[in-house]
């Protein structure tokens, strides 16, 4: 059994890596990084959108590409190889995602079209502080028409139109459909480690909002789509960790000390073997959490926790012993070093953090093992 991508899905990559290391260079993400008035590189944004990736894995009756989530799993990848400073992630794997799942016919046929056209830019708002959204303690109500409270941090919520919010209905929750750009609505930008990737604190007091799905069926829902985001930033964790690894090797081919490359060193080929296995150990992982995606598996939970841990670990090691293997230079403002950092430690924590998946990892091999 092969679990490798197709040749036309390792066509795509090749293509997206070429495409973005062209025009999303880490120069584009230093322009973001150093203008606290930027939230994301509107000319990258641009050139994805006419590139038609927010529509790869959005069927064609609503004006996407309709190619598949394998796909979608390889552009990720290639995402997160180039620190790519736009609300791709927000857009299309949490806001899309929740659509195409949880929407009903006459929400796509509005909201997706406009997805893949650019003129709608997702996020999604869960979060009312630390911790994972507990349902049983939002603060955030629906009423059913109109939603008040808090979320924070959202991400890409600065600068997106639309959000999906998960809000208290009755005795249980539901995910609503929000206009950020209607009445009701105050947004205010939050400072965090990595400013390529804005967060915002998106207060409702009384917006007018459209439920997706069925009353009291959020949490369900909610629970649903962080297996399938999972994934997908599990790739893009995936992009991350191998571009350090190479990072990591070309300096220390090119960088010599007492007459020899460093690379020569047996500390650093410690470094750069035990990087390499991490890495390799979490792409297995993403490949499983991939066919799972795309098959709407029964073991997406499982794969899902699996593949999010395992390039979560990958990610951040890598990012830090790549630093460490620049020595001094590592540390400084003008290496690239620390824009990998500040991704690894900022999507660790995206859609849960370890300790969450570790936990639904346990539940769900005792679920399997208990049947």
């Amino acid at each position: 059994m092969n679990f490798d991508f197709s040749e036309d899905q390792k066509f795509l990559a090749n293509e997206a890596r070429k495409f973005l290391g062209a025009q999303c260079t880490t120069a584009h993400v230093r322009e973001v990084l150093n203008d606290e008035s930027k939230s994301h590189h509107d000319g990258v944004w641009k050139q994805v959108v006419e590139m038609g990736w927010l529509g790869t894995a959005i069927p064609e009756e609503y004006g996407g590409l309709g190619l598949g989530m394998l796909e979608l799993c390889v552009i990720a990848e290639e995402m997160g190889r180039a620190l790519a400073p736009v609300p791709f992630a927000s857009t299309v794997y949490f806001f899309s995602e929740a659509l195409k799942t949880a929407g009903s016919e006459e929400q796509k046929k509005q909201l997706l079209p406009q997805v893949v056209s650019g003129d709608i830019v997702g996020c999604y708002a869960a979060s009312e502080g630390p911790g994972n959204p507990d349902v049983s303690k939002l603060k955030t109500v629906f009423d059913g028409s109109k939603v008040s409270g808090t979320k924070i941090p959202v991400t890409d919520g600065d600068v997106a139109t639309h959000a999906i919010v998960l809000a208290k209905e009755g005795s249980g929750a539901s995910l609503v459909l929000v206009d950020l750009n209607g009445p009701g609505v105050t947004r205010k930008p939050v400072s965090t480690l990595e400013p390529t990737r804005s967060h915002a604190e998106i207060v409702f007091n009384g917006a007018p909002g459209e439920r997706i799905g069925a009353a009291g069926d959020g949490e369900a829902h909610n629970d649903a789509l962080m297996n399938r985001v999972a994934v997908l930033i599990a790739f893009e964790q995936l992009g991350g960790a191998d571009r350090c690894l190479e990072m990591a090797t070309a300096y220390a081919k090119e960088r010599y000390a007492f007459g020899r490359p460093i690379g020569g060193n047996q500390a650093i080929k410690h470094k750069l073997a035990e990087m390499y296995v991490k890495n390799q150990v979490a792409r297995s992982n993403c490949y499983y959490g991939a066919w799972a995606l795309s098959t709407d598996a029964a073991e997406l939970p499982e794969a899902a926790a699996a593949s999010r841990l395992a390039a979560s670990e990958a990610y951040w090691f890598a990012s830090k012993e790549n630093i460490q293997t620049h020595g001094g230079m590592g540390f400084t403002w003008e290496v690239d070093c620390h824009l990998f950092y500040r991704r690894a430690k900022l999507l660790a924590v995206q859609a849960g953090a370890p300790k969450i998946w570790k936990e639904k990892l346990v539940s769900a091999l005792e679920r399997k093992n208990a049947a």
